[in-house]
């Protein structure tokens, strides 16, 4: 099977995060890119949008908010790829990701991207200034960046 890039609308995207993703897709992004089967059969995405970390909203930064995949073998390697060229070719200086703990980031590896730093589990996203409910992931991460 032959896969290719082929870009994507933010609804053909956040429909197929909805359908393949355990989390909610993003709600804006930059950009979406997405990969495609010889019959043109979208197979996965990826979102990139502004950090979610406002540390990291510096203008030169972007995020890969989400990627989704049906299951399509080195699909999600070929969405870091394209996304990280995406980002530099639009001027950006960074991109970043997270991934779960228990994730082993060959994905990641295989598209040249690098550890920055492992994240702790939290109890909690919920802050005094902007309240939010139990529905976000308690685990560990990884921060993952990929530099021009």
């Amino acid at each position: 099977m032959t896969l290719r890039l082929v870009p994507v609308d933010y609804r053909t995207a956040a429909l197929f995060v909805a359908s393949w993703h355990r989390h909610r897709p993003p709600a804006g992004h930059k950009f979406s890119v997405g990969v495609a089967d010889d019959d043109d059969v979208l197979v996965a995405v990826a979102m990139v949008g502004r950090p979610v970390a406002r540390v990291f909203d510096d203008g030169l930064t972007l995020e890969v908010n989400r990627t989704a995949t049906d299951g399509t073998r080195n699909a999600n390697s070929m969405l870091y790829g394209a996304a990280a060229r995406a980002t530099f070719a639009l001027g950006y200086r960074r991109l970043v990701t997270y991934t779960r703990g228990d994730e082993t980031g060959a994905t990641m590896r295989a598209a040249g991207w690098k550890v920055v730093a492992e994240r702790p589990r939290r109890d909690s996203w919920d802050t005094p200034s902007r309240p939010r409910g139990a529905n976000a992931d308690l685990i560990p991460r990884t921060l993952w960046e990929a530099t021009a």
